[in-house]
């Protein structure tokens, strides 16, 4: 293999790298892509005093540091305000930049393990509410506790990356880490992926036939509803099921494909738009606790479709429904 194929690849785990540094898909294909053009470039500089991933991480990290000059933090609804009622005009809902909102991203982009113990670490700080609470955190003190805490590096590994000291290092990630606990308490998840695919079944197959009782039913009941770009969110099983009985009727006929993001659970939403044909809407993201889902994160930015590699449009060829996977 020659040094062009070993660095490319490193790219699956540079991508959850990165974009757990911007909670931006876009953001860390852009920063790996950046990072595999100097790596090929200044390859003859390679003396092989450090092994090459390590290499290509300080190249990534640097060019991570660099995006981050300018101030930026991107969130999710819950950050920015207190849970909301259902309006009773959908049309004065409060929209963000879609720059500001921590995004998905698809489970396939990302590198795989067959250590069953390393693939629950990775799903864990892949979560959304984990990389929502890292943008808190200073760029520095964010690389750090991803390195130590994610992908298991030592003290030294991560001086010497920073070209800091190892008290430096300890210091910061004493300090994220404190910032985390308070941002993101949860430590682990409770359910198992057979449930989690379980339950996602039966989500596909009530949001399909719009069977509000059935959806309500699978919800904990201080479950958590949010649709970024708009601020509002919502608290509880039954302020979310008013949404569904009012403005998300909308979603009636709706077609569906399962997907993974975020190592959760996963649905890209269709909208009929006649002819037997419908476009994308929405990607919704669940969180699983004890066998219930107790978020559902919207994104509803169609190039997040792309980003998935899911069609532009389904119709009644596509095979669609709570038996599709990506």
């Amino acid at each position: 293999m020659n040094l062009e194929s070993e660095v490319e690849a490193f790219r699956g785990e540079l991508i959850g790298y990165c974009y757990r540094y911007f909670g931006s898909y876009a953001d860390a294909e852009d920063a790996v892509q950046e990072t595999m053009l100097r790596g090929w470039q200044h390859a003859g500089e390679f003396e092989g005093r450090a092994s090459l991933r390590t290499w290509l991480y300080k190249i990534a990290t640097n060019i991570c540091l660099d995006m981050m000059r300018a101030p930026q933090r991107r969130c999710l609804p819950m950050d920015l305000s207190p849970s909301g009622e259902v309006p009773g005009d959908p049309a004065m809902l409060v929209t963000r930049p879609q720059t500001m909102w921590v995004g998905p991203i698809a489970d396939s982009h990302l590198a795989t393990s067959a250590d069953p113990a390393d693939v629950a670490v990775q799903r864990e700080s892949l979560r959304l509410a984990f990389v929502t609470a890292l943008q808190v955190l200073p760029p520095r003190q964010r690389v750090i506790l991803i390195l130590r805490d994610v992908l298991a590096w030592s003290a030294q590994e991560c001086a010497d990356l920073l070209d800091s000291s190892v008290a430096s290092v300890n210091s910061a990630l004493a300090r994220a880490r404190r910032t985390i606990s308070e941002h993101d308490p949860v430590t682990a998840r409770a359910a198992l992926v057979e449930d989690d695919e379980a339950l996602l079944c039966d989500y596909v197959a009530a949001f399909e036939a719009y069977d509000v009782d059935r959806l309500v039913g699978l919800l904990t009941e201080d479950a958590i509803f949010s649709m970024p770009p708009f601020e509002l969110w919502l608290l509880g099983a039954s302020a979310i099921e008013r949404w569904w009985r009012g403005p998300g009727q909308i979603c009636r006929n709706s077609r569906t494909v399962a997907v993974r993001a975020n190592g959760q659970p996963a649905v890209a939403v269709y909208h009929d738009v006649g002819g037997r044909r419908w476009e994308p809407f929405a990607i919704h993201v669940l969180d699983i606790e004890g066998g219930r889902i107790s978020a559902i994160t919207h994104f509803m930015d169609q190039v997040v479709f792309a980003e998935f590699g899911l069609p532009d449009e389904i119709t009644d060829q596509f095979p669609a429904g709570p038996s599709s996977t990506s």
